[in-house]
């Protein structure tokens, strides 16, 4: 069903068509046109950042920043429990574990519960800012410190938070804050790792010979198109961010003291305004009867069928779970059509 109000959409208004158009007309399309680099550059600029490396997908630049950090059988990587399934997968296809931790009340990785996960074998934390919630980024950087461990932060969602770990990956999947449509980009200080990121997504060609080949790699490149548009998004970041502060104080303001309904604490960005609801599945019900999509929650990772925990029902990250659900949030969402969404949430709690 196709509803008045979806839960996302991008952002398109700025140099996006001019720039595909001219990668077309010129026979640039493919994964070696300019605007790969071009955006590689100014998004690792816009962060302060030395190097971008960008890759087909959000998924795909976790794989690649693992692996250029050594993971593989037999390792470690601690993941928060509430993220999308894609943050645990990137372990998993390199053969190593994911050991997986519960959730603060803020929706991010509970800081305080990761040094009682760290074992021997541990190699790398992933902290997730799930909606645009930074983490407590201080006490992780400090464990990685003591315990010789390397940070990934899987940015996938917060686009506009500054990366302090190895590296740090974001999603351009077309829901995200800025977006190619699919694709994702690595950032990372380090020239080294930076090198081996773009070795590892460009099918591993040794410098010899263009079809030598020294280690089994990935063809996780983004094509001159999708940059252009990703190109176009950083160019107007600081907008769609500022855009977004204030869809998302329309709503806390106009969602405020509704019986039966919870607001979750403050995003440093916004990516998806989220709530707590009783009745959740009946609201949601509702509003898509209104032409407002939602969405659930995550489900935790040891709810999931290939890491499942018989315990993951005792997790504060389920019990999130089972009433949380995010509203419509794009950076085009109108005012007139957050009140209409406001109005027919409050008037499905008789808070009219």
């Amino acid at each position: 069903m196709s509803l008045t109000y979806p839960i996302s959409k991008p952002c398109l208004g700025g140099n996006e068509l001019a720039y595909v158009t001219e990668a077309v007309t010129g026979n640039w399309i493919s994964s070696q046109g300019p605007n790969v680099a071009k955006f590689e550059r100014a998004f690792a600029e816009y962060n302060g950042v030395a190097r971008g490396v960008s890759c087909s997908s959000g998924t795909a630049a976790l794989t690649v920043a693992l692996r250029a950090l050594g993971v593989g059988p037999g390792d470690e990587v601690l993941v928060p429990e509430f993220t999308y399934v894609a943050s645990a997968w990137a372990v998993t296809y390199l053969g190593a574990t994911p050991v997986f931790v519960d959730c603060a009340d803020d929706l991010t990785i509970d800081a305080g519960l990761i040094e009682e996960k760290i074992t021997p074998r541990t190699k790398v934390i992933m902290p997730v800012h799930v909606y645009g919630r930074r983490c407590d980024m201080a006490t992780i950087m400090r464990l990685a410190h003591e315990y010789g461990l390397r940070v990934v932060e899987d940015t996938a969602e917060a686009h506009g938070v500054r990366p302090v770990g190895d590296i740090a990956c974001f999603s351009l999947f077309a829901n995200k804050i800025i977006t190619s449509g699919e694709g994702g980009i690595c950032l990372t200080d380090d020239p080294w790792l930076a090198d081996q990121m773009a070795h590892l997504r460009g099918l591993g060609a040794s410098s010899e010979h263009n079809y030598l080949h020294r280690k089994v790699a990935y063809n996780f490149r983004l094509t001159n198109l999708q940059a252009s548009v990703a190109l176009a998004q950083v160019e107007r970041l600081d907008e769609i961010l500022a855009m977004r502060a204030t869809i998302e104080k329309r709503y806390q303001a106009g969602l405020e003291g509704i019986e039966g309904l919870t607001l979750m604490p403050p995003r440093d960005v916004l990516w998806m305004f989220d709530v707590l609801a009783d009745r959740r599945d009946e609201l949601s019900a509702y509003l898509a009867g209104e032409g407002v999509d939602t969405r659930p929650f995550f489900i935790p990772m040891s709810g999931q069928p290939m890491y499942h925990d018989p315990s993951w029902r005792s997790l504060n990250a389920a019990r999130f779970s089972a009433s949380g659900l995010y509203l419509p949030t794009y950076t085009d969402l109108t005012e007139h059509d957050q009140d209409y969404i406001i109005s027919r949430i409050r008037h499905f709690y008789g808070a009219d």
